[in-house]
């Protein structure tokens, strides 16, 4: 039997089946303890104030705790902290991005995913570098600056020089004032060295989601294909980080397997890289199953209630607090807007999940990965935000100025992040209402601005941004701290 080891490089004992079994009990034993679990919430509100070295406020075991907790004051306080330590960390900023599917060619036969190989009913497509460019430049026109690549995993379809090509004319594409600034990347898991080539590619962060931790169940969820793989998948971010990608995403899909074992799962991940690396996951995402071509979420036992996902992804902010956490359009406008008031930091807008789908006028669907919930413009969802009290940011400056990894998880982790995420989102906002908004958003967009910029504490800073954004009005570009 597998023993829990947190440093471990292998996967059954960093996420430890036993482990997350022992964990689960005691939850449950202690699930009526409120004393319990108001101790628990103490020592989360301790490290409300960004530390200087505190990697996660909260281990897997007390954050199941707090799950585990039917006491509806207790629920309302782990909601409240989660507000808390998202404003400490990140503030009231909301990054944007939107996928951009290159392919879906895929040899595996993942249970929950509509490419999977045996789906004849969806039509397979792959774009062309020309292809490529006009999605990009359909996505810039709209005011995107930071994507998120995706292709299914097929070594004759989508190989790895397809990849890096595509990477190369993502970046190499411009159009008036646009430009994609990051390029994100989530395809399958890959060789050490590959994830050296795609470091060397200048990716952001390299994302890749567990889909499920329980290895059972992965494994009947993963019947063929190099994916059916549990270890060698599961140890990936181990692999990019060995080869320097300092950023990496993880993620489950909640809905295949009860909620609980999934959140100690995830929790266990971000402790490992944490342990072995110093560094924890740069992004954590929460999709949960949805409808798709040839897939029906009831035909999963695992189904998470709203309630219950709300709860989970305020315990991720408290017990990860430095992460970015991600919702994408999978979900309604109404849950998204319930949780950015979570610990949400990023969310994706206007997109499209087939392939080839931002060129075209009419939201294709014959090759949509999923259902999407959100269906709403770029304009639509920054407007939107806005009205929420959010700030709406196309910033990709810590990772064009060096500052991933260890060294943004330093600055991080002890509050001074914000001295530049801050000002980068009203500078990249600016960009964007200059561009590409309409009347109305723009008229919106320039007083959250000026307030913003009236509450801005440090005078150096604040006339420095000041003197940025009257340049950016003239018709400058790019500024950055």
């Amino acid at each position: 039997m597998p023993r829990y080891d947190v440093r471990s490089p292998h996967a059954d004992e960093f996420v430890n089946h036993e482990e997350i079994l022992d964990t689960l009990a005691f939850a449950e034993a202690h699930k009526d303890d409120v004393e319990l679990a108001r101790a628990v919430l103490r020592k989360a509100r301790a490290n409300l104030a960004p530390a200087r070295d505190h990697g996660a406020a909260l281990s897997h075991r007390e954050a199941s705790v707090l799950l585990a907790c039917d006491d509806a004051q207790v629920n309302a306080e782990i909601r409240q902290l989660a507000r808390d330590v998202k404003q400490a960390y990140y503030g009231n900023r909301v990054v944007l991005f939107a996928p951009l599917y290159l392919s879906n060619y895929c040899v595996n036969g993942c249970l929950y995913c509509p490419y999977h190989a045996k789906n004849h009913d969806i039509p397979r497509r792959k774009l062309t570098q020309d292809d490529i460019r006009a999605e990009v430049l359909a996505l810039q026109d709209a005011g995107h600056k930071r994507l998120a690549v995706e292709a299914g995993e097929d070594p004759r379809h989508n190989p790895l020089d397809y990849i890096l090509e595509s990477i190369q004319t993502i970046y190499g594409t411009r159009h008036r004032n646009g430009a994609i600034r990051r390029v994100n990347v989530n395809i399958a898991a890959t060789s050490e060295d590959a994830y050296r080539q795609l470091k060397a590619a200048e990716i952001g962060t390299y994302v890749l989601f567990q889909e499920t931790y329980r290895r059972t169940c992965y494994e009947r969820l993963h019947p063929t294909g190099p994916k059916s793989d549990y270890a060698w998948h599961t140890e990936a971010h181990d692999r990019a980080m060995a080869a320097g990608i300092d950023d990496v995403g993880l993620g489950v899909l909640f809905g295949l397997e009860g909620y609980a074992y999934e959140f100690v799962g995830l929790l266990m991940h971000a402790e490992h890289l944490e342990a072995v690396f110093g560094v924890g996951p740069h992004t954590i995402s929460v999709p949960r199953v949805q409808p798709a071509s040839d897939i029906d979420p009831n035909a999963f036992e695992g189904g998470v209630p709203d309630e219950v996902f709300e709860k989970i992804i305020a315990l991720i902010r408290i017990a990860v607090p430095y992460t970015g956490m991600i919702i994408s359009t999978r979900e309604s406008e109404s849950m998204r807007a319930r949780a950015l008031q979570l610990g949400i930091s990023q969310i994706s807008g206007g997109s499209r999940t087939s392939v080839g789908g931002y060129a075209e006028a009419e939201r294709p669907h014959d090759t949509e990965q999923f259902d999407v919930s959100d269906q709403r413009t770029l304009d639509e969802v920054i407007g939107w935000l806005m009205d929420e009290g959010h700030i709406p940011s196309f910033c990709t400056a810590c990772y064009r100025a060096g500052r991933t990894g260890d060294r943004f998880m330093e600055f991080c982790k002890s509050g001074r992040i914000l001295d530049y995420c801050h000002p980068n989102a009203l500078l990249t906002l600016a960009e964007y209402l200059s561009d590409y908004a309409s009347p109305e958003v723009a008229r919106k967009g320039w007083a959250t601005i000026d307030a913003e910029l009236a509450r801005m504490p440090d005078e150096h800073r604040r006339e420095s941004a000041a003197g940025f954004l009257a340049r950016i009005r003239n018709g400058e570009r790019d500024f950055r701290f």
